[in-house]
């Protein structure tokens, strides 16, 4: 899973002065904003396999750090979905202040415990926010605001995942706005039979492209 890596933007995401990676494109049409699973970090392969794909597709990408290193080395912090969701928030506010990234359409990408609160962060956003993809994510972590997001949201599961699975029809089935689950076949947890990785890179571009460019034109209606 080798990247061909660009030059990455190492930032400071306030307020709490996490770490972060910024990938920018010439002419970005929006920010994905990536939320890790538990033990993970900016540095996970996947997620940066995954970021530099959509920076292809003309996505602007920020991989950071939701907790500092002494939070994360208390484990209940790693599923603490409201302190996640709340890290998250901020750094989706960060993005509307900084200069390089002002003004773009903020995307949501998470994976595994990142999932749950990235759709809790959709919840809280609103309009704001305008699309969530879920990878292997646990959003029946997020059961007490399902009903809440509105945000177009696409939940990807491996197909011999099968109790995320489970756990991701459920969720499905509470999600109030435009939602689709896209399985994977053959695919476990972390995806990393041949392949994998990529269906789930093309579902998630092929997602936020269309509902980003949904935004768009309502924007330019209003």
């Amino acid at each position: 899973m080798a990247v061909d890596r660009p030059d990455v933007i190492e930032v400071e995401v306030s307020p709490n002065g996490l770490p972060g990676s910024l990938r920018l494109p010439k002419e970005p049409r929006g920010i994905i904003v990536f939320a890790h699973g538990s033990g993970s970090s900016r540095h996970s392969p996947r997620n940066g396999y995954v970021a530099e794909a959509l920076r292809r597709q003309g996505f602007a990408t920020l991989l950071f750090d939701l907790l500092s290193d002494r939070e994360a080395a208390d484990r209940a912090n790693v599923f603490d979905v409201r302190l996640l969701t709340e890290r998250l928030v901020s750094a989706c506010a960060w993005t509307e202040t900084t200069q390089t990234t002002r003004g773009l359409p903020i995307g949501l990408f998470g994976a595994s415990t990142g999932a749950a609160a990235a759709l809790s962060a959709a919840a809280e956003l609103g309009d704001r926010v305008f699309a969530v993809v879920s990878r292997g994510g646990r959003p029946d972590l997020a059961t007490p605001v399902l009903e809440e997001v509105r945000t177009p949201t696409l939940l990807i599961v491996g197909g011999r995942d099968h109790d995320v699975l489970g756990l991701n029809r459920a969720a499905l089935a509470m999600l109030s706005g435009p939602k689709k689950l896209q399985i994977i076949p053959g695919a476990t947890h972390l995806f990393s039979e041949p392949g994998a990785l990529d269906a789930v890179i093309a579902a998630a571009a092929d997602w936020f492209a269309s509902h980003c460019a949904r935004k768009g034109r309502k924007q330019e209606e209003g």
